[in-house]
């Protein structure tokens, strides 16, 4: 499916003579030597935070409401949204709130990440084929969040739903809540209220 086709609900969903959030004109193409992940706080109609994988030429979303944990006996609701584009890896600001998830977006964690799965014969499993199968592993190498990460799909159709969950490795700590502890965005340093005063200030 071509990326056009692949951002026609994001299209769809947005006015974006209102909201500044990215079209999406970019391409694609250096993301995918070095496939990225975004994970966005995003203080809509309830806190919740957007976990992003670079897949495909667009940004594959879900909706973290409890936000990734590094603990692997934690299991984390992440429901399926639309999917979005590569630019959408650098926004941060407010999406007004009469706009399709009005509210205040933080970079909070990015990075890159690897897909290590194989078949039984050695051969890599992509990214589509896996998130198509329902379950998918990878290893993201972010600031905030690092190591192996499951995404397992547990029901199908217009609500789809998965579980984040953490991979017992070196990286797993069940003592860590970076959610709470790590407030501040990897892009510019700022917290939410810094970025609401910021796009108040510049109109």
């Amino acid at each position: 499916m071509a990326e056009k086709e692949l951002l026609e609900k994001y299209h769809e969903k947005r006015n974006f003579d209102i909201s500044s959030e990215p079209f999406g004109n970019e391409s694609s193409e250096e993301g995918e030597k070095k496939p990225i992940f975004v994970i966005q706080k995003h203080d809509a109609t309830s806190l919740h935070y957007d976990f992003r994988l670079l897949v495909s030429g667009v940004l594959k979303s879900w909706a973290v409401p409890k936000g990734p944990s590094t603990n692997p006996e934690e299991k984390r609701l992440a429901i399926r949204t639309e999917d979005h584009p590569l630019e959408y890896a650098d926004f941060e600001g407010i999406i007004p709130e009469n706009q399709y998830g009005g509210g205040t977006v933080m970079v909070w964690d990015a990075g890159t990440y690897k897909n290590e799965k194989k078949d039984k014969e050695g051969n890599f499993i992509t990214m589509e084929e896996q998130l198509k199968k329902g379950r998918s592993t990878f290893i993201l190498e972010g600031k905030k969040i690092r190591g192996a990460y499951s995404l397992i799909r547990i029901k199908k159709g217009k609500d789809e739903n998965w579980l984040l969950k953490k991979v017992d490795d070196d990286q797993a700590d069940a003592r860590r809540n970076p959610t709470s502890t790590e407030n501040n965005s990897v892009l510019t340093g700022r917290s939410m209220d810094d970025i609401r005063k910021d796009s108040e200030k510049n109109g």
